[in-house]
């Protein structure tokens, strides 16, 4: 014995398919589009740390090349500094803006202090940036530079 069912009942499942099928289609659209935003999002945060360690490492390079003189002249090295991500760009296109800020001390050591400690300077980089308006970054670097280092063999 068969059953055939009637036509009209054929027709609703067939409906039913398709709208199952449109919503699992529409969640892993969904789910594929979100992946690729937070995959770019990922990328981006990457590019601006390191354009920030190569600004970090910009003004630090640039510190050992100092005379001893220069080194130990608090008016001679800024304290605050700004750096564009794109600094070539259109004045609309350099991203996103580092605002850094150079602390130079004498080095602190533990334990005895030794007798070179006042012929070396500590140099602490530190930039801060917001990403897209809303995530907050601080990167810092340091070095240490000393009377008789690098800068006295610079011809």
């Amino acid at each position: 014995m068969r059953i055939h069912l009637a036509k009209q009942f054929n027709r609703g499942v067939t409906l039913v398919e398709v709208v199952m099928a449109t919503v699992i289609i529409a969640v892993t659209g969904a789910a594929v589009i979100s992946s690729i935003n937070y995959g770019l999002l990922v990328i981006r945060i990457a590019r601006e740390n390191q354009r920030a360690t190569q600004v970090m490492l910009e003004r630090l390079e640039s510190i050992r090349l100092y005379s001893w003189d220069q080194v130990t002249n608090n008016a001679f090295i800024p304290d605050t500094f700004t750096e564009a991500y794109a600094p070539s760009g259109s004045t609309n296109a350099q991203g996103v803006t580092y605002f850094g800020t150079m602390t130079v001390a004498n080095p602190v050591f533990s334990g005895t202090t030794p007798s070179y400690a006042p012929l070396m300077r500590q140099f602490t980089v530190t930039l801060q940036w917001t990403n897209g308006g809303t995530i907050r970054h601080s990167r810092s670097l340091t070095t240490y530079v000393s009377r008789d280092g690098e800068q006295n063999y610079v011809y």
